[in-house]
C-alpha cells in the first residue's frame, strides 16, 4: 500500500465525522475492534493524536511500517500522522483516548517546553503503574459517558494526568540518570534549607548525601544551573535581603543572625554576588519606596 493510498480516518477503523462536539473522545479497545474482527487496518488521522493503553491480552502494532506486540500493559501515542494499524486478541482490555488538535496544542502548552508528550511516537510500558493507569483510564470513560457538571474541566484534568505520566516516562527514557539526580537535588536543597545559617561544608552535605562532591556539583549544575556552594551563598543573600527589606536590623546584627563570624565576610560576598553593598541595596529600596 503506497502512502498515498493510506485511508485518513477520524476515529480509529472509522470514516465518520468527529462524532462529538467534545474535544476528545474515549472508548474501550473492544467496542469498536469486536465490530472490526479485532483488526484495524492501518490508517492515520490528519488532526488528532491517539493514546491506545492495553491493560491486559495482546495487540500487534503496525507502525509506520514496523511491527511489534505488546504482551504487557502498555500506553502506545500515536501522534498526528502516524500511519498505524492493531490486531488485537479477544480477550482485550485497555482504551483508545483521541484528542483533537486544539486540545493536544492546549495540553502542551501547560506543560511547557519540557518534553513534547504528545506530538512524538513513543511505546511506554506500564510496570508497576499499571493499576493506576487503568484506573485512570476508567475514569476518564465513565465522564466522557456521563453528564455531570463540570464536565469538559474534569475531562481535561483527568487527560493532563495521563499527559505527565507520559512526559515524565518520556523524560526518564531520556535522561535515565535523572530521576536519582533530582532526588539527590532535592534532599541538597532540603539541607540547604535547615543549615544555611551554620554555613556547612559542601563536603559534609555531599557526606550526608552519600556521593562525592565533584559528583553533588554536578548535579548542582545540570539541575540548579551553579555549583553547590554557589546555591548555599544563594540562600544566604535572598534571607539578607529579605532582613534588609523588612527589618531595621543593622549589617553587624545581620550578618550575625545569618551565621557569619566577621560583617566583613558578609558584606564582600554580598556585593560580589549582588553588584553592592547591603547599604546600598537598603537606600535603595527606600529610593524607591512611594513616598506617602
Amino acid at each position: 500500500m503506497t502512502k498515498t493510498a493510506i485511508p485518513v480516518f477520524k476515529l480509529y477503523g472509522e470514516n465518520q465525522q468527529w462524532p462529538t462536539p467534545d474535544l476528545l473522545h474515549c472508548e474501550t479497545i473492544s467496542r469498536r475492534s469486536r465490530e472490526y474482527q479485532w483488526e484495524i487496518q492501518p490508517h492515520r488521522h490528519a488532526d488528532l493524536c491517539q493514546l491506545l493503553y492495553v491493560h491486559k491480552g495482546q495487540a500487534q502494532l503496525e507502525i509506520e511500517g514496523q511491527r511489534s506486540t505488546l504482551n504487557e500493559a502498555t500506553l502506545q501515542v500515536l501522534p498526528p500522522l502516524c500511519v498505524h494499524g492493531f490486531r488485537f486478541t479477544e480477550d482485550v482490555e485497555g482504551y483508545v483516548v483521541t484528542l483533537a488538535a486544539p486540545l493536544v496544542s492546549h495540553l502542551q502548552a501547560q506543560l511547557g517546553a519540557t518534553v513534547d508528550g504528545l506530538q512524538a511516537l513513543g511505546s511506554y510500558p506500564a510496570g508497576k503503574d499499571s493499576d493506576y493507569l487503568n484506573s485512570q483510564f476508567a475514569r476518564l470513560q465513565d465522564e466522557y459517558a456521563d453528564d455531570q457538571p463540570a464536565r469538559d474541566m474534569m475531562l481535561h484534568a483527568l487527560v493532563s494526568v495521563l499527559l505527565v505520566w507520559i512526559s515524565r516516562q518520556a523524560i526518564q527514557r531520556r535522561h535515565p540518570r535523572a530521576p536519582r539526580g533530582r532526588e539527590y537535588f532535592r534532599r541538597f536543597t532540603q539541607l540547604v534549607e535547615q543549615h544555611y545559617r551554620e554555613h556547612p561544608k559542601i563536603e559534609d552535605l555531599a557526606h550526608k548525601l552519600g556521593i562525592s562532591v565533584s559528583h553533588l556539583n554536578g548535579t548542582c549544575r545540570e539541575l540548579g544551573g551553579q555549583p553547590a556552594l554557589q546555591i548555599m551563598h544563594d540562600r544566604q543573600l535572598l534571607e539578607a535581603k529579605r532582613l534588609l527589606t523588612y527589618t531595621s536590623m543593622t549589617i553587624n546584627e545581620m550578618s550575625e543572625v545569618l551565621g557569619f563570624s566577621d560583617p566583613t565576610n558578609f558584606s564582600r560576598l554580598f556585593r560580589r554576588r549582588v553588584g553592592f553593598s547591603p547599604k546600598a541595596f537598603r537606600e535603595q529600596l527606600k529610593a524607591e519606596a512611594p513616598h506617602s
